[in-house]
């Protein structure tokens, strides 16, 4: 709360026009702040009839997530894009195990130029949700799964099954580039266990080069804390590339509009400039 000395009325207003209290009548004053406010206070988390929690677009809403943000990051550290400011902060990132350190770092000196990603190869595992581009999450309540899209890369698509059933033999199966995810919910969080994934992607995008093995298992945590963002955590589990369990999380906001219709085979015309430090 504000509290004005006990003054005349008009000396109240001039010591108001002073100061910090300029910028709160401004912001008090102002049609656009007053209805922000309003829109924010009126976003609650969308839920389905049921009121199961509803990670994308209300039926008749334009939508999407705006993907591009996040670290993939045990602890802060620095970024300029995909890259440390300061790479001997390396080991603030993961628990590397001594090869997994070491060609990170390669790829991080080398500014990423051997990623997949750039080449049209799928964005799995955390990589997902900070591609540019967006994602959408569709629910397919018929077949108890859900859907998470990308906007980015080749717009590749990621199942979700949520009807009970087991992983796969791993002994049988074919390694894939998103896995085998089933999920479950614990009270308004989506909790989605994978596993069964190949080693042709570099899994994050910020930092660049973050290397995993086909031993990776990811528990995500998805959820919406209000209409506006989208809360993703991920445990990683890979004793081939990491000492032991760690977690990165971060913010994922909402777009009002349409997802751009991308394709990487149509936009990737600069190959030829990927080519790292010279």
């Amino acid at each position: 709360m504000i509290d004005f000395p006990l003054l005349p009325l008009g000396e109240n207003m001039n010591r108001a026009r002073q100061g910090p209290f300029k910028q709160i009548l401004f912001m008090l004053s102002c049609p656009l702040f007053l209805a922000t406010c309003c829109v924010y206070a009126q976003s609650p988390t969308p839920r389905f009839d049921d009121g199961s929690v509803n990670l994308g677009a209300m039926k008749g809403e334009t939508g999407h997530w705006n993907s591009g943000v996040g670290n993939l990051s045990e602890n802060f550290v620095e970024m300029d894009g995909a890259y440390l400011v300061h790479p001997e902060e390396i080991d603030k990132v993961a628990p590397f195990r001594p090869w997994a350190k070491k060609i990170v770092q390669e790829r991080l000196a080398t500014l990423g130029r051997d990623d997949p990603h750039p080449r049209c190869m799928p964005n799995g595992g955390p990589r997902q949700f900070h591609t540019p581009w967006g994602l959408e999450i569709v629910h397919d309540r018929s077949s108890e799964r859900i859907l998470v899209m990308s906007g980015g890369a080749n717009r590749s698509w990621r199942e979700i099954w949520l009807d009970g059933r087991e992983h796969p033999d791993l002994k049988t199966y074919t390694p894939t580039f998103f896995g085998h995810s089933v999920g479950h919910w614990e009270g308004d969080t989506l909790v989605v266990d994978t596993i069964g994934y190949n080693e042709r992607f570099w899994f994050a995008r910020r930092p660049s080069g973050m290397p995993h093995t086909d031993q990776l298992h990811l528990i995500e945590r998805i959820s919406r804390p209000n209409h506006d963002t989208l809360h993703y955590e991920v445990t990683i589990d890979d004793p081939g590339a990491y000492t032991r369990p760690w977690t990165a999380a971060w913010d994922v906001p909402w777009s009002s509009f349409h997802m751009t219709e991308y394709f990487c085979q149509d936009n990737n015309v600069d190959l030829e400039h990927i080519v790292g430090p010279q």
